[in-house]
């Protein structure tokens, strides 16, 4: 896992060569919960990073960046699971004027995440459990992110942004495989 999070990083910065990379930074508010897992809540959380963005086109770009996000659920009475992890979303954008000054974007591939820790929280108790450990969560993710967006001035981006998980963040032998959701909402600045 250390070797491909530094291949990724190099290769960002290697791109950073190119004239037509652009880099931000980026904020914004998650609304988590899990498919297929009965009497779960969604669980507002937050994510925040760096993105890059490399234009092929006018109209065509890939787009990847380093982020951080809480994710997780709550059950009512019960408790609320938050992990955390690092997104790498690795995807293509076509972008598209809708004003002088305003362009409006769509996005979708794949994205990979690396657990970096977070709590369960139990109801009514003061001690709180590891998410990621020997007896907890597989930190590796994978899933498919999608979402719109508009650059004004090509300096401050909104965004709004899915992403749908492809793997059981842990151990299931049987019966439905719950699976990581998130919708977020973010702001960006690109410098």
């Amino acid at each position: 896992m250390k070797k491909f999070l530094m291949t990724a990083v190099l290769g960002m910065f290697a791109l950073a060569g190119f004239s037509q990379v652009k880099w931000d930074a980026k904020v914004g508010m998650n609304f988590s919960n899990m498919t297929k897992f009965d009497d779960t809540k969604a669980l507002p959380g937050f994510n925040l990073g760096v993105g890059m963005d490399y234009g092929f086109s006018e109209n065509w770009s890939l787009q990847s960046g380093l982020m951080i996000s809480s994710k997780g659920y709550k059950v009512k009475d019960y408790a609320k699971v938050r992990p955390i992890y690092l997104d790498i979303p690795i995807l293509a954008a076509y972008k598209f004027n809708i004003s002088d000054n305003t362009k409006f974007v769509i996005n979708a591939g794949p994205y990979l995440a690396f657990g970096l820790g977070g709590k369960v929280k139990y109801d009514g108790v003061d001690e709180s459990d590891k998410v990621f450990g020997d007896d907890g969560w597989n930190r590796f993710d994978l899933g498919l992110q999608y979402g719109v967006g508009l650059e004004l001035s090509d300096r401050y981006l909104i965004n709004l942004t899915g992403q749908n998980g492809f793997i059981c963040p842990w151990d299931v032998d049987e019966g439905d495989k719950p699976k990581n959701m998130t919708f977020s909402i973010g702001v960006g600045y690109r410098f």
